[in-house]
């Protein structure tokens, strides 16, 4: 029941926009009607006047000859006429007296004033519509950068607005200098009253200009951050290009990037200096054509590429990645035939510009900050320097549902506050709701205890659900934010096999798995809650997580009780028996926590060959963490995972055969074996014992 008065509020604003425009187009009707009558009647007021004229000539010619009787009876009736011709003139089309005007100038008189009235209503449609519709729409263009949905057609629906005001402004203005040309023709005034033509003219044609200039708009932004010597694209569109047959000398497009510093002079200058500028574009020139299946008329640059870029000097703790440019849009154009002539500009959404791909997650934080805090009409780019806890809550749920499929839960909001304002206890009873998040906690300050900051915690969660782990966290799989004492007292009473799937909070775009483990094979209380060394994209490059799940037997259970075959059996890779493509049979990696699934017991894979080092001595207690990597079964305090060069040797060697140690190609391995401790272990060694050169 939500969704219906919220489609009203959709319908309501375009039905009285479109009422109004009929209402104007309807005015504009009815203002040439009058014009045309007006027309013919001072062209019957020439007839006459010039009939006077005849007159008055005629009579000046008899007054000139001789006194004759005929002479003075003609001269008597030319008078006659004369003051009959003068009276009918004065009382149809000029002034009785000084106070009541009637005919012709009457007439006259109203359509000024129907003009005006027009122009009063156009003023306040053109507003709406420019400062309330193209700027809403603008604003939303920039919030999709933040990943808020986008009705990117409204621009259309604005464009046929557009073209309606365009088309009621060029009539007016048409109307209102045929009044002036007839009035030049024909120049009469009431005595002490105020030409109002001149007024309508230059304020109609103001009206034309506020629009033409308003709606030359970007209508696909340029990435917000740009990569030096990358390609990129932006399309800019003018609403009212075709309807006013800018068309016809199609305009020129040019592109050039300018700093925050350049922008705010423009604003206040509305010109650029001649050739100031702060980089070079390649391709940063185009001309704008006409659709006709669409009516746009509009320039696509496609193959735009940053070159140099100029930077302005850094203060304190200023960063090349704080640092706001925008790409400037100019053309220049004419309409009605030359008469007149149009500069017009645009700027883009802020830039951060950056030259290696280490600077992304600062820039986007950056650019993100800008997207959702930047207030209408604020000096380029200034934004608040705090903001309300819920406002930046909006952000990062936006930003994650887009980029990931499904947004944040409150529970998880609340874990974002309690990291962003670095509370270390119970962030889940903390009101956030009046706390006021600065720019510095969000992405300046590192976590406590940590190296990174909030944003680039959040920003490498993001990113390793993305891009590895979107179908399950879509599907409600992963838990995600939860740190790790709560999700070990979730997992506390759950029964052994129960396992959760949390970000990590020491490493960058790190997950880890919790799990509970009870040891049946030994007396009294034996259980406990695991954690596995976090997995991070590079893990997920060679073994998905539901294959990871899979490989790791003792984990049954998905918190709180769902088997974790109905969880993410669909997402297990299917082994292939077939010899590929260049005669190859492809080893199948399986993901190996030694030492599991009992704490001491040697029970592995089929085929697995046991390890040939020592196992963890269970006496010695259990390691706060496992890895699943061979290496960190001797000392836990080294980092395991599935990225290292000795992920799972034992399993990778199992898909190959092992040749008796006298095998002439293959040297003693007795003798080539690394230290005890394995901190020399390397694919190397594997290589050079193990494997044939192909």
């Amino acid at each position: 029941m939500l969704g219906a008065p919220q489609n009203n509020m959709v319908i309501e604003p375009c039905a009285e926009i479109v009422n109004e425009l009929d209402i104007l187009h309807r005015r504009t009707r009815e203002t040439a009607d009058i014009l045309r009558q007006l027309e013919q009647e001072q062209e019957s007021f020439a007839l006459q006047y010039h009939d006077c004229t005849k007159i008055n000539a005629h009579l000046s010619h008899i007054q000139s000859q001789e006194k004759t009787p005929q002479n003075r009876e003609m001269e008597t009736n030319l008078r006659r006429r004369k003051q009959l011709g003068e009276q009918q003139l004065t009382e149809k089309y000029l002034m009785k007296d000084s106070l009541q005007v009637s005919g012709l100038l009457q007439r006259r008189m109203d359509l000024a004033e129907k003009h005006k009235g027009t122009i009063d209503r156009l003023n306040i449609l053109q507003q709406r519509i420019l400062d309330e519709e193209l700027i809403n729409w603008k604003r939303e263009q920039q919030m999709a950068g933040n990943g808020k949905p986008f009705n990117g057609n409204k621009l259309d629906t604005i464009q046929e607005w557009c073209e309606a005001l365009a088309e009621i402004i060029w009539l007016n203005r048409h109307q209102i200098k045929e009044c002036e040309r007839h009035q030049t023709k024909i120049p009469i005034t009431p005595h002490g009253g105020v030409d109002m033509l001149p007024t309508l003219n230059s304020h109609i044609t103001r009206l034309l200009s506020s629009l033409v200039t308003s709606t030359f708009i970007i209508e696909k932004q340029p990435p917000q951050v740009m990569k030096t010597n990358t390609r990129f694209s932006a399309t800019v569109r003018l609403l009212v290009g075709g309807k006013l047959n800018v068309n016809m000398t199609p305009p020129q497009v040019r592109v050039s990037i300018i700093s925050e510093a350049q922008a705010n002079a423009l604003l206040k200058n509305d010109q650029m200096s001649k050739g100031e500028m702060s980089g070079e574009i390649l391709n940063n020139t185009g001309t704008m054509e006409y659709h006709q299946s669409s009516r746009q008329l509009s320039v696509s640059f496609r193959n735009m590429q940053l070159r140099k870029i100029k930077r302005a000097e850094k203060k304190g703790t200023e960063s090349v990645m704080d640092e706001k440019f925008s790409l400037l849009f100019q053309s220049q154009f004419s309409v009605g035939g030359g008469e007149l002539v149009f500069q017009v500009w645009t700027l883009s959404l802020p830039v951060v510009v950056i030259v290696h791909g280490n600077q992304e997650p600062h820039a986007w934080a950056t650019v993100s900050w800008d997207n959702a805090f930047a207030e209408q009409g604020r000096i380029p780019f200034t934004v608040p320097d705090k903001v309300p806890w819920p406002q930046v809550a909006d952000m990062l749920d936006a930003k994650f549902k887009s980029a990931t499929g499904r947004g944040l839960t409150e529970d998880n909001l609340r874990f974002l506050a309690g990291k962003a304002f670095r509370l270390d206890r119970s962030p889940q009873l903390q009101d956030f709701t009046n706390m006021m998040l600065s720019w510095s906690q969000f992405c300046k300050e590192p976590l406590s205890e940590r190296n990174f900051t909030f944003w680039e915690w959040f920003f490498a969660v993001m990113k390793v659900t993305k891009e590895h782990l979107r179908q399950p966290w879509n599907d409600g799989s992963i838990m995600g934010f939860v740190g790790r004492r709560p999700a070990e007292e979730m997992l506390k009473n759950s029964k052994s096999g129960t396992f959760l799937l949390r970000f990590s909070d020491s490493e960058l775009g790190g997950v880890t798995i919790a799990w509970m483990y009870e040891d049946t094979s030994k007396a009294g209380d034996q259980r406990d809650v695991f954690m596995l060394q976090p997995f991070t994209s590079k893990s997920f490059a060679i073994r998905p997580l539901a294959d990871v799940i899979a490989d790791l037997k003792y984990l049954l259970y998905l918190y709180p009780n769902i088997p974790k075959e109905q969880v993410f059996g669909k997402y297990y890779t299917p082994i292939g028996e077939h010899p590929t493509n260049n005669g190859y049979v492809k080893p199948h990696l399986i993901t190996h926590v030694p030492g599991w699934p009992g704490r001491g017991s040697t029970e592995s894979y089929p085929n697995t060959p046991q390890p040939m080092y020592p196992m963890h001595d269970s006496s010695l207690g259990d390691p706060p963490s496992v890895s699943s990597n061979p290496s960190d079964c001797v000392s836990t305090d080294q980092k395991p995972s599935l990225d290292s060069p000795l992920f799972d040797a034992a399993n990778v060697l199992s898909d190959f055969p092992m040749p008796p140690y006298n095998d002439t190609d293959y040297p003693d391995i007795l003798e080539n074996l690394p230290d005890p401790d394995f901190t020399n272990f390397s694919l190397d060694f594997l290589h050079t014992n193990f494997m044939k050169q192909q």
